[in-house]
């Protein structure tokens, strides 16, 4: 039993495995994207940049984070969860003001109509911060939740990363649908840990679940709309 002490303390707990997985997921599907050429990033606004330097900022203390619990640093977890705030705040308003410029500048991907892609953006920050909010309540009221929560908000947010590694011109209409099966698919893996941990899914994990599927559906009913295409038209003039 001694000889196996070693292994056991440098192995990787469930958060640490499930936080990497899901950045090095997202850092993939972003450089595999450039490699091939489809993003020159010499024309690039200095705004995508500034977006990209950001969510490379939160995923890294989306990493770092279940690391500093794993060696029962809470205190510095905490201290780093101020500025994992910050950044989950300029996550969302990059997001948004990227989604805005996007339209004004007609870089719309093809596969999207242009109220279906803002409806999409907007409902999926709003969402995001919604799961990030709800983190940092239940981080002194409900901690079994906290970790939860945050998987839940970053795996909503998987779907730009998602969008660049699935053909999307060749299974619309099914996309979003693609999307929200493998973003559900993740968070699945989230509830076989509670089910083997807990004897049962933990609600954090259900309630993940449910906003991820509830966004989707929400995208649909709204992204073609009539009030939706007048947003995106009063958005793309300015």
């Amino acid at each position: 039993m001694a000889s196996l002490a070693p292994a056991q303390s440098k192995s990787l707990t469930f958060w640490q495995k499930m936080t990497l997985g899901i950045a090095l997921f997202d850092l993939f599907a972003f450089v595999q994207f450039t490699a091939r050429g489809f993003v020159n990033l010499t024309s690039v606004p200095p705004w995508i940049h500034l977006h990209a330097l950001v969510m490379i900022g939160w995923l890294a203390l989306f990493v770092v984070q279940p690391t500093l619990i794993r060696k029962g640093d809470v205190v510095r977890h905490r201290q780093v969860g101020l500025l994992a705030v910050a950044l989950a705040a300029a996550v969302v308003i990059l997001g948004g003001y990227s989604a805005v410029m996007t339209l004004r500048t007609h870089h719309v991907p093809g596969f999207f109509a242009a109220p279906y892609f803002l409806m999409l953006t907007l409902i999926n920050l709003v969402a995001f911060a919604g799961l990030v909010v709800a983190a940092i309540h239940a981080s002194r009221h409900d901690p079994s939740s906290h970790p939860r929560l945050i998987v839940a908000a970053n795996v909503l947010i998987l779907e730009p990363a998602l969008g660049r590694l699935l053909p999307f011109p060749l299974i619309q209409p099914w996309g979003e649908f693609s999307v929200m099966v493998i973003q559900l698919g993740v968070l699945a893996v989230m509830a076989r840990h509670d089910l083997v941990s807990l004897g049962r899914i933990h609600r954090a994990t259900l309630a993940g679940m449910g906003v991820v599927a509830f966004s989707h559906s929400l995208i649909e009913m709204t992204g073609h709309l009539p009030a939706a295409q007048r947003l995106a038209e009063a958005i793309a003039l300015g």
